[in-house]
This record gives structure tokens, C-alpha cells and sequence, in this order.
């Protein structure tokens, strides 16, 4: 990445800012404002969110907020009520209540004499879904949008819900929310009201997991903040942006095919993670991009970048499986949009030979009995942290599995989109979980994953319906996988991989539940791309604004292990989540986080089901000005039976070393539609 120093105009900071709300509630804000926009009023680009101006987002923002304002927009990074130096308290995503605030911090922005009243919001993950939904809302100074790692339906998805199946990344995000919205507020910003604030934030946690549990279909609960819910809503320019090693690809091509307002969509093959300082390589000239995009919509500057094809994705060239890479090799691709002319299906039928061209009927009943432990190198739904979090060699996954597998192929196959599987299958009980992989099996015998879908066989007519299968009555299922971009060479061969068991991915039914495909044409349409690749990246290197002066105290150790009971066949997957422990030289705030998540399956009981996750922060200043000292040790705990999820948290608080807060909570929810 090549840092700028010079920009076409000087950059002014204004460190900390409170915007008033209607209801009196202040929210804290970081300004940085190019030269002179008081006389010559400039657009601005804003990014809200929940995560800490001070500290949390500090690192990024340095890299990305200046960098704009040097050319010219006033950024302003906002964070929500009863988050950093915020006032208030926040009780859940995406409330009515975030959204309103937003429709008044965007007319706070367009009023102030910096501003030309032209606005554009931009947001990775949380700030990409506000984005949308606030486009949504169709405030009049909004005129265009960047969206990143984001989605259209929440229940479909997000961090909740996968195919209608519960993610044990439900729980792991309900943890982390805990631990980073008992986050302090900085005295040297607030003064001594800091400890009212953190004090009424404690007092007040809500029990995110107990919600979000209680909502097993796509309900009403969902359905609002999903814009797909009336894609029509939006009118400004959209631009969708996201990554392979990402969760929320799928998004992309439904916002590209159902919006109605100018649009345009990026998949690199990055992490959950900006993409230009993002893993794997190659990283891009994003902020170059973005300014290109509000340069044209909000400066009506012709910059071109609406004048090129409206989709660039990036085809991954097949590498040895790897928990996480530094770089992918591939070629750039461009469509005229999505679906594109330039994407045909191809169809492969599940045969008792294994995996063939065309339509092959499946003689012979094949039965899929995975233990309950099957899925351990499936990785993370959501590569977040730079750690181990992709898939790993797929062989041990695939031998709990049923699997159907092509000849080498002659010449090699480029996938572009989402590969649907279309299926004929009996559940053995009235539940049951489904899951899919599109995997690369390479002529060495290691095997990486392509794609994959899952499903909640309860919820297999509509995400919003609970219709539980009869046992042993066929079932049609029609299957999305992921969304994926990869280029199998020659000699490779395709497998089809069918498991009813993803753990710790999903967390499993409440009864094992053995499948059988029935006899029949069971087929699998894989998308292929038939247009060239570009000869060069379409992209300039990376740039970024200088980036904040941080010291390490401990770096970040990110890790994944698997434990097995060798007698019992328990299975137990453990994440370390270590950020580690940094101290920002310009104001002396020290931040340490770390959370262990530790899940455990038994390969035939159910109910032996169990997750326990623990996250610790501290911060401080240790002399001058703002000296403090807190620590906050937060924890999940969840169990369940056939007929409920048990839920404990607990959270401790200490201000000097002194005890200032504890609270226990222990709930069950009923067991709705898993």
C-alpha cells in the first residue's frame, strides 16, 4: 500500500464533535474537513456505526477518512447512540430508532456551512447494511452509497441465519456485542460523566441472543432493515462491493438484478475487510475507486465510472486449501451487469457413477447419515479477524459425507455465480439439516471448497413457513449455493459433497436426522463464464492517508484448534479471537481484547450440544489527563434439548480493579423451527 502524504487540499481534524438529536441525545462525531470548505462548501461522505470512533474503527479510519477530505468532501464518522462518547442507549441492530437518528445527523450534515448539502454514506458490514437501508429511506441530501460486506435480507443473510438454520456465529456475535457495547467512553473526551455513561450502558445491556433467538423464520423482525423486502425504495446510486472469503457475497448479485437505481458491483477476493488493505491479495486502489464514485455522483465530475461494464469480479485460480491466504492468484472479469449474457448454466447430474454432463437418473436410494460432529474444517461463516477462519483441506469433512465425483476434466472451467442443486430426498424424522459443497479435488488428493448452501429441511418451502418434512417422504429441493468466482484448471476434478450435519457452522437439529436421496435425476447447474479475462488489473495499487501511530503491547494471535475425545467421539472446536493489546501514541488510550469461543458436539446426541464463549477488554490511560483504568470480563453460555435453547451470560465490571458492576442472566427459548 503506498501511503499519501499530499492531497490537493490540507486536511483539518476536528477530533471530537457532538450532533444534538430532537430527543436531546448527542451523538459523537470525527470531522475531517478540507481547507477552506467553510467558503467554498464541499459534499460529504458519512459512516455510522456502534464501534468506536475513539479506538475501534480508529485504525481504518486514519487510512481512509483523510484520504477522502484530501480531495476535497467533509467526512464525518459518527457513532451511534449509547456507543463511544455517544449519549443514550442502544437495545438491538437496526432498530427504527438507529434509522431515525441517521435521518437527523444527515440533515445536521447537509445544514452546516462545510457542506454543499450533497451527501454520500459508506459503510463496511453494519455501516454497509445502514447504507442501504437508509438509501432506503430516501432522505433528499442522499445521492449515492458504497455498501461493502453487506446484505439485502437479514434472516437470509446475515450472522443469525444461514438456509434457515441457526449459526453458532449467532452466539459468537451476541458475545462480542456484549463485550464491545460495555466499551468506556474516553474522560479525556466526556470529562467525569464518563462513568455515568458507562454505568447506565452496563445497567442496561440487553440480552442480544435471547432476541435474535426467538425469531426462527423470517419473520417480521427481519423483514424490517432488509431492502429487499421492496428493492424500489432506493433511488440512490448504489455501489455493492464485497469479497469470496466473505459471508455476504449473495447479496450482490440479487441487489444487481432487482434494483432500480443506477448501480454497479466489485467482488474481489478478500476477507470481510476494505479492500484496500484487505487479505488475500491483490488489494486494490479502493479509496481511488470510491473517489472516481462520489466524484461523478455527488460533484458530477465525468470520471468514467459509469461508463464501464456495471460488474467486475475477480475468478480465483484453484491453490491447495488453506485455513487463510495472503494472496490468491486470478484474473479480473467484467459483465454487463447481473445476470449477465456472458454466464451459461451447465448441467451435471448425481449419478451412481458420481458426478456426469447432462441428465443421468440415480438408480440406486443413496443414504446420507453424517455424525453430528461432521464439518469441522468448513471454517468461520464470516472471515473476520485475520485468522485461520477459511476452509481447510476438505477430505476429513467429505469422509462424514456423501459424495459424487467428475472425471478430470480436459480443459479447465470458469464458475461465475451462484451453482443450484436441485435434489429429491427423504428425511428419516420430521427435521433434518442439508448441506451442500462444491469442491475442487485436485490430482495430489487435496480437496478445496468452491461453494456450498445449506437448509433447514422445516423451512424448506419458504424461509418464513415451518413445514417440518414427513418422514420418509421425498422432498424437492432447490438449492442456491454460494456465490463464487473460480477457475478449475485441467485435470482437476468437481465433487459434489451432501452432509446432514455442519457443525460448528450450524447448530444441529434437534433430532439426528439420516437423508436419502431417492432415485431419480438429481442435477447441479453450475454457472460458467464464457467471455475473456482482462489482461491487467482494471484497478490502480492501493493508496491510503498516513496511518495511526499505534504501539503493540501484544500482537493480535488469532487461532483455531480442534479437540476430539477419542472414546467419547466428542468433538470440540475452539477460537481464539485475540485483537491484542495496543496503546495509540497521539492521545495515550490503551485498548487490550481478547475472546475464546469453545464449541462442543457429541456425533449422536443432540443435546450434548453446547457453546460457551468468553470475551475480555481493558482499557486505559496510565498518567496525564483522562487517566483511567477499566476491565469488563463478558460471557455466553448456551445448551439445548429437543425442545428449548438454554441461555446464561454473565458480565463483570471494574473500575480500578474495583467491582462496579455484575449482572447474570439465564433464559430459555423455545425451539420453533429447528
Amino acid at each position: 500500500m503506498r501511503i499519501k502524504h499530499d492531497f490537493p487540499h490540507a486536511v483539518r481534524e476536528i477530533e471530537h464533535l457532538e450532533i444534538p438529536l430532537a430527543d436531546g441525545t448527542r451523538l459523537a462525531a470525527r470531522l475531517w474537513l478540507p481547507e477552506g470548505a467553510e467558503q467554498a462548501p464541499v459534499p460529504a461522505i458519512l459512516e455510522y456505526l456502534p464501534y468506536r470512533k475513539r479506538d475501534g474503527t480508529a485504525v481504518r479510519d486514519e487510512l481512509t477518512h483523510p484520504y477522502f477530505a484530501g480531495h476535497g468532501y467533509a467526512c464525518v464518522r459518527v457513532d451511534m447512540r449509547g456507543n463511544g462518547e455517544s449519549d443514550g442507549l442502544m437495545a438491538d441492530e437496526y432498530l427504527p430508532q438507529e434509522q431515525a437518528d441517521a435521518l437527523e445527523v444527515i440533515e445536521w450534515i447537509a445544514s452546516q456551512p462545510w457542506c454543499s448539502g450533497e451527501l454520500g454514506m459508506m459503510g463496511i458490514s453494519w455501516g454497509g447494511f445502514n447504507s442501504l437501508q437508509l438509501a432506503a429511506r430516501r432522505p433528499a441530501p442522499l445521492k449515492a452509497v458504497i455498501t461493502l460486506c453487506s446484505t439485502d435480507d437479514r434472516f437470509a443473510d446475515d450472522i443469525h441465519y444461514k438456509g434457515g438454520n441457526l449459526l453458532l456465529e449467532n452466539l459468537g456475535w451476541a458475545a462480542t456485542m456484549l463485550s464491545f457495547s460495555a466499551a468506556a467512553p474516553d474522560p479525556l473526551l466526556v470529562g467525569e460523566r464518563w462513568r455515568e455513561l458507562w454505568q447506565q450502558r452496563l445497567d442496561n445491556m440487553p440480552l442480544l441472543a435471547e432476541t435474535w433467538l426467538s425469531h426462527q423464520t423470517r419473520d417480521g423482525y427481519w423483514q424490517h432493515g432488509s431492502v429487499a423486502q421492496n428493492y424500489a425504495d432506493i433511488e440512490a446510486a448504489v455501489y455493492c462491493v464485497g469479497g469470496w472469503g466473505d459471508a455476504y457475497k449473495n447479496s450482490i448479485p440479487r441487489l444487481m438484478e432487482h434494483l432500480e437505481c443506477p448501480k454497479k458491483a466489485l467482488i474481489g477476493p478478500w476477507i470481510h475487510k476494505y479492500p484496500h488493505f484487505a487479505i488475500p491479495d491483490p488489494a486494490i486502489g479502493f479509496l481511488q475507486e470510491a473517489l472516481r464514485w462520489w466524484d461523478y455522483w455527488l460533484k458530477g465530475i465525468e470520471t468514467g465510472v459509469m461508463d464501464e461494464p456495471a460488474g467486475t469480479f475477480y475468478l480465483q485460480d484453484a491453490v491447495a486449501p488453506q485455513p487463510m491466504y495472503q494472496q490468491r492468484p486470478g484474473q479480473w472479469v467484467r459483465t454487463e451487469g447481473w445476470p449477465s449474457r456472458e454466464v451459461s448454466p451447465r448441467r451435471y447430474s448425481l449419478a451412481d457413477t458420481g458426478l456426469v454432463e447432462g441428465d443421468t437418473a440415480l438408480e440406486m436410494p443413496q443414504r446420507i447419515d453424517s455424525p453430528l460432529t461432521a464439518g469441522r474444517y468448513q471454517g468461520e461463516y464470516c472471515a473476520i479477524w485475520f485468522g485461520p477462519d477459511l476452509p481447510a483441506d476438505q477430505r476429513r469433512d467429505d469422509a462424514d459425507a456423501l459424495c459424487f465425483d467428475s472425471q478430470p476434466f480436459g480443459e479447465g472451467l470458469a464458475i461465475l455465480g451462484q451453482p443450484r442443486v436441485r435434489l429429491r430426498l427423504a428425511s428419516a424424522t420430521d427435521s433434518g439439516q442439508l448441506t451442500v459443497r462444491l469442491q475442487d479435488v485436485r490430482p495430489d488428493g487435496r480437496v478445496a471448497q468452491i461453494s456450498y448452501g445449506v437448509l433447514n429441511l422445516n423451512l424448506h418451502r419458504d424461509l418464513g413457513e415451518y413445514t417440518p418434512p414427513r418422514p420418509d417422504e421425498p422432498l424437492d429441493i432447490d438449492l442456491q449455493l454460494d456465490m463464487t468466482g473460480y477457475r478449475l484448471p485441467a485435470g482437476h476434478r468437481l465433487r459434489v459433497s451432501i452432509a446432514s450435519a455442519n457443525f460448528p457452522l450450524l447448530w444441529p437439529s434437534r433430532v439426528r436426522s439420516a437423508l436419502t436421496l431417492v432415485p431419480g435425476v438429481q442435477a447441479i447447474e453450475l454457472p460458467l463464464f464464457h467471455g475473456e479475462a482482462l489482461t491487467e488489473s482494471p484497478f490502480e495499487p492501493p493508496e491510503a492517508a498516513p496511518p495511526a501511530r499505534l504501539e503493540s503491547l501484544r500482537d493480535a494471535q488469532p487461532r483455531r484448534t480442534v479437540q476430539e475425545d477419542i472414546a467419547s467421539g466428542e468433538v470440540t472446536t475452539i477460537v481464539e479471537d485475540d485483537l491484542g493489546h495496543v496503546r495509540f501514541l497521539d492521545h495515550g488510550l490503551w485498548v487490550d481484547q481478547h475472546c475464546r469461543e469453545v464449541y462442543t458436539a457429541h456425533p449422536d446426541d443432540p443435546d450434548a450440544t453446547c457453546a460457551e464463549i468468553a470475551w475480555v477488554y481493558r482499557a486505559g490511560r496510565d498518567e496525564g489527563a483522562g487517566r483511567f483504568s477499566v476491565e469488563v470480563d463478558s460471557r455466553y453460555w448456551m445448551t439445548c434439548d429437543a425442545e428449548h435453547f438454554y441461555l446464561e451470560a454473565q458480565q463483570v465490571a471494574r473500575d480500578d480493579g474495583r467491582e462496579v458492576h455484575r449482572r447474570h442472566w439465564k433464559r430459555q427459548v423455545p425451539r420453533t423451527a429447528s
